[in-house]
Parts: C-alpha cells; structure tokens; sequence
C-alpha cells in the first residue's frame, strides 16, 4: 500500500497545506485546477497540475471521473480529498477503489454511514453516545413532520440529513415559521448535497460548540487528540476556534474522548475525523454529527499537540500504524484560529468578491492561505482568504498574539470580516472564555458591524497620506490640476470622504497643516514607503498602510479597519445611480435559483422574492416595501452579477 505520488482533489489554502506536508514527506504532489484557478498558488506549488473544467464546482472539482482521469493520466496512486467538494462522498471513496486508487480517508462504508446525519444518530444512539431528542427516520412527508416536531417541542433545528457547515439547516422558533423552513431546507440541501431528506432535533439554546479530533489506523486502533471549542460561529460556519475549550476539566474531556472513541469505533473507523457534541450550560453533552475528513481548523489541534495530522493521515493510508496510544497525547498551551474571509459582516456576513490588489501576513503565528496579491476571489468557490492561527503558552497571551497578527495583515481590494474578528476577540465575552452559539447574535448588531465611520483625524491622516504618495509618484512638480500646488506659496488641496471635506495645507517639508471638518492638525511625516507611512499627528504616532489605486483614491489601513479616499479636484462629480426603495438588485454574483413572484403580484415588506446561490450558500432576496412587482428583469437558473437589477417595485 506505499505511494509515492499524492493528487489533491481540492483547491485553496487546504490544497497547499497538504502539498507542503507531502513535500516534507519526500513525495510528489499533483493538483488539479479549474479555469478559474489557472494561476492559483496551489497549481504553482504542486509537482504537476491537471485541468479538470470549467470554473462552477459541478463542472470540475465536483466530477468524480474527472478526478480520477486526472489521477490516472498524472501517475498518483492515491488521492488526499481535503475537506469540502468530494472529501465525504462515498461514492467518491468506492471510485478511488474500483481505480486501483488509495483514498486518503475513511472506508466508503464509514463515510455513508456517519454522512447521514438520521443514519449516524441511530447509531449513536445504539452505541450509547448521549443524543438530543429528535425525529430521524425516512418518512418525509411535511404532515409527519410537522408532527413530529410537535412532539419534540419547539425550539427546534431542522436539517439537512446529508449536510454541513450549515447549509440546510434552520432554526424554528414555532410551527407557524415550521413549514417555510422545511421548503427552503429542504431546496438548500437538495442544491449543496443532492439530497432533500431532512432530520428534526430539539435546539439547545446557547450551547457551546465542542468537538473532539480522532484518529484510527487500520490495525484497530483509535485515539483522540482533545477538543476544539468552536461556538464562534455565523450562518452555523465557524468563525474562531479554539483548544483547550475554556471550559474544559479533565474529568469531561475523559468523558467527552471515550464517547468520541466509541462513535468512531461502530464504524471501524480509520484516518482523522472529528466528532461533534453541543455542551450545554450544566455540562452534558449531545452527539451533533460526525465529520469523516480533516476539518478546517485542525491547526489549532496540531499547534497543541505537535503533530502533523495530514502526515500522519498519509501514515495510516499507506498501512502505518498510529504508533501512538492514549497516553502519548499532550496538549501544551493554547492555540486560536481565525478565519479571514471576503465577506461583509454589515450584510448578514455577504461573501463578497474581488481583486486582491495587496495582501501581506505578520510574523509570529501560522498562516493558511490560498490566495495571495494579485489573485482574485471567485464567486465560484468559499470565499475564504486565510487561517491565521496563534498558541501561546496561556489562553490569554493566544488570543492577544492572534488580535496583533490580524491587525497587522495588510489587505487592501476586497471587503473582509477582519475588523469583526478583532473585535470578536477583544470583547469581554470572548476574552473571559465565554463565547457560546449565540455569541455574535448577544455581541453584535447592524450597528457595530456596520463599517467604522472615518473620524476627522483619520481622514486628515488619509488626506496627508494621498499628497504624498501623488508627490512622490510625480518625480517632479506636482500637476496643478491634480493637487492645487504652487510653487511660491502652501499647498491647499481639498480631499473629499463621505461628508467629510479635508483640506491639506503644506507648511515645509513633510509638515503639513489640515483641516478637516471643523477640527486642525498638525502633522509631520517621520517614515515612508512604497506601502507603509509613520505620522506624527499633534504629537501622537500613527502607523499606517497604504495603497494608490488611481491617481483620485488612496486606501488606507489602520490596525484592523480599512477607508478608502477621494480626491476632491482630482475627479469630476459623477452621476451614480442609487438604489432605492423598489429597485430590487442582486447583492452578489450568483445564480438566480428561484423566483417566486410575477408581474402584477402584491408584495410586502419581507417578502420572499427569489433566491441567490452564491459560495455554497442560499441568499433571500426580499422586498423592502409594500407594494406590486412591476417588472421582473431576471429568469430564473440564470447568473446574475452583482448589484443587477432583479425586480422593480412600485408602492
């Protein structure tokens, strides 16, 4: 069963991190690509790449034969899945097979079975593993279901029997939102999994999100590797994880790995996989669902316990045993991972799309990614542009190691959750260990998710900072056009952000006074570069990155927040068009699934109008008046840009 050469059926930062073990290894790596990722880090870093379609999943790294052509025509004798796309597609595991092919994970059988979430739970339940009261047998109908759920109680959580990282899945307050709930689960699941069926649960309100690593060989041994607290999340995806969870005695951790040992054990379970429990306040715990695959945030288990999981996945494919016991695992310190997505946090956590014009990571913590500068973010695929992981010695020293290395990536080109993650971190909830499920919904608002208004002093530092990098940029005299500038007398330059106008006056060389709004600044430039700017403002030290987009903008970066600048004289006022009430339009790219309404049909605030898949996920779109549907400018399975009108309105 040895190998030597590995095809990773996956993409993004997952594919590069496990090339890189493959490397330390001393095997060969091949990748395979999409149109879309061509010119991705993880086809440079490979030994050999493989075009296998167009850019939509379905098209490439969703085809099963494509895959193993690839294989096949590359000389790899085994396949390493990742996470996500095929990783827990059983019938992608008995393909490898039938190809003479070793798949780097669990049996077919194991995957099957525990990737039913009904199927998994009644075997929990048989195997002794503490489960939550629910509905999870084959009969479907919406009558069966409204009346099992009934019987279970409400609050309740509805779904995807085949599901994941969150799709599918609703929580029910009461049956009168049940039976919407189960039409848009039961068309997300469908969409995300090719399969409708749908379990019901009992919700446990506030529960901390607990997971436990396992690990299997094919000799019949199975070990866990401690718990990953995970409650951060949004849209059930996870946002920040972490271990130990900060909540955790020895004597639950013995209970919680010997019921995450059992589990694996119905199954005869081999390679890493993670069972999931929800803890509830008073300290008992439920089998969630088991995932049989590396999950994402898996460095935080190896930053603790010193072990590489992906080598030691290869170890077990190739007929290795585990070579340790129980006994041989230590966790030494704490570590926390924080997931840094393009996505806006003010627009219910958007993906959101783009160029990656500058993207940089500190020193000091450990760094996922699978994109870089000049790459782009596809509507195509997750939209995630890093993992940034920190330990430390203590829970403390982690989470503020993990706060500096986020405000010290610089990012400029696409919009990012990375002041929210700060944020996050910094508040008292997470700091003194107390994040559950509900933790954003307690924490966070529209309000304080919304983008940080630019303040006067930091729109005078931008002003300053968009002279400077414009006289530095001309070599020479500054166009009077450009800039106001003259040469017998000061500078005065007007800048323009949002309502704010900023007046830049040039008293000297790198001194400058501004006026912004109603207040004055004084400010010296101490440091410059290609990027990065040291002020002196009225004799306070600012740090900044910047990036010159156009000759009109300058961006700027301050700790975790980004603005952007526009010069005053430097562009001519342009008529935009605005969206009102009534002009429906798509809020990302995507394709239009569903449309609900027609011409001529009357509507209400919070209407359901159509649905945007978009990133493995299912978006609204609903109306924000009401009113009758006008014009419906959009056809339903088409793709749709973002910001394209949909439907107009009228009241």
């Amino acid at each position: 069963m040895m190998f030597d050469t590995v095809l990773i059926a996956n993409r993004g930062e997952i594919a590069c991190r496990i090339m890189r073990t493959i490397r330390d290894m001393g095997l060969r790596s091949v990748a395979v690509y999409s149109d879309a990722d061509r010119d991705a880090p993880h086809v440079r870093l490979a030994d050999e790449a493989v075009h296998i379609g167009r850019s939509p999943a379905n098209e490439s790294y969703l085809v099963v034969d494509k895959i193993i052509a690839a294989a096949k025509t590359s000389g790899a004798q085994a396949i390493h899945p990742g996470y996500g796309f095929l990783s827990e597609n059983a019938d992608f595991a008995k393909a490898c097979a039938a190809a003479g092919l070793i798949f780097i994970g669990p049996s077919a059988e194991a995957i099957s079975l525990m990737g039913d979430k009904a199927t998994a739970k009644r075997r929990m339940i048989e195997a002794g593993v503490p489960t939550l009261k629910g509905y999870q047998a084959l009969e479907q109908d919406d009558e069966i279901l409204v009346k099992e759920a009934t019987q279970i109680g409400f609050p309740l959580m509805v779904k995807a029997a085949a599901g994941g990282g969150g799709r599918g899945m609703r929580l029910v307050q009461n049956d009168k939102d049940l039976p919407q709930a189960l039409s848009s689960a039961r068309a997300e699941a469908l969409s995300a999994f090719g399969s409708d069926t749908l379990i019901l649960e009992k919700a446990v309100i506030r529960p901390r999100h607990v997971e436990v690593q396992i690990f299997g060989d094919q000799h019949g041994n199975i070990i866990h590797l401690g718990e990953r607290d995970c409650s951060v999340q949004r849209r059930h995806q996870k946002v920040l994880e972490e271990t130990p969870c900060p909540i955790m005695t020895a004597e639950l951790r013995t209970r919680m790995g010997a019921a995450a040992v059992a589990a694996a054990k119905t199954v005869d379970y081999v390679g890493a996989g993670t069972v999931e429990f929800l803890l509830d306040e008073s300290g008992e715990f439920y089998f969630l669902e088991m995932n049989t695959r590396l999950q994402v945030e898996h460095p935080v288990t190896e930053l603790i316990t010193g072990l590489d999981l992906v080598e030691l996945q290869i170890r077990v494919a190739q007929g290795r045993a585990l070579g340790l016991t129980q006994n041989d695992i230590h966790l030494n310190g704490h570590a926390i991972e924080a997931r840094l997505y393009a996505e806006n946090p003010a627009k219910d956590f958007m993906p959101a799309t783009g160029h990656i014009s500058h993207l940089a990571y500190p020193e000091g913590v450990r760094v996922d990614s699978g994109v870089e500068t000049g790459s782009d973010v596809s509507p195509f695929y997750d939209p995630m542009i890093a993992k940034i992981t920190a330990w430390g010695a203590d829970r403390d020293t982690a989470r503020r190691k993990l706060v500096r290395a986020l405000k010290d990536t610089v990012l400029f080109g696409v919009e990012t959750n990375r002041r929210f993650l700060v944020d996050a971190l910094e508040t008292q909830t997470f700091s003194a260990g107390e994040a559950t499920t509900a933790f954003i919904a307690d924490n966070f608002s529209n309000e304080n998710l919304a983008p940080t208004p630019l303040t006067t002093d930091l729109a005078a530092l931008s002003a300053v900072t968009q002279y400077v990098a414009a006289r530095e940029a001309s070599n020479a005299i500054v166009p009077k056009s450009l800039l106001g500038w003259f040469s017998a007398q000061a500078i005065c330059t007007p800048f323009q952000y949002n309502d704010t106008r900023v007046e830049v006056t040039a008293l000297g060389s790198n001194v400058f006074n501004v006026k912004a709004g109603d207040e004055t600044f004084h400010i010296s430039l101490e440091a410059w570069d290609t990027s990065t700017a040291r002020f002196k403002v009225n004799d306070r030290r600012a740090d900044l990155s910047w990036m010159r987009p156009s000759p009109s903008r300058i961006q700027i970066q301050i700790g975790a927040q980004n603005y952007d600048l526009i010069n005053a004289l430097a562009v001519s006022k342009q008529s935009t068009k605005t969206i009102g009430q009534g002009d429906i339009r798509a809020p990302l790219h995507g394709a239009l699934t569903e449309i609900f309404v027609t011409v001529g049909d009357n509507v209400k605030v919070g209407t359901r109008l159509a649905v945007v898949e978009a990133m493995k996920m299912q978006h609204d779109i609903l109306s924000d008046i009401d009113g009758t549907v006008e014009t419906v400018l959009a056809t339903a399975g088409s793709q749709v840009a973002a910001d394209a009108p949909l439907f107009k309105l009228t009241s």
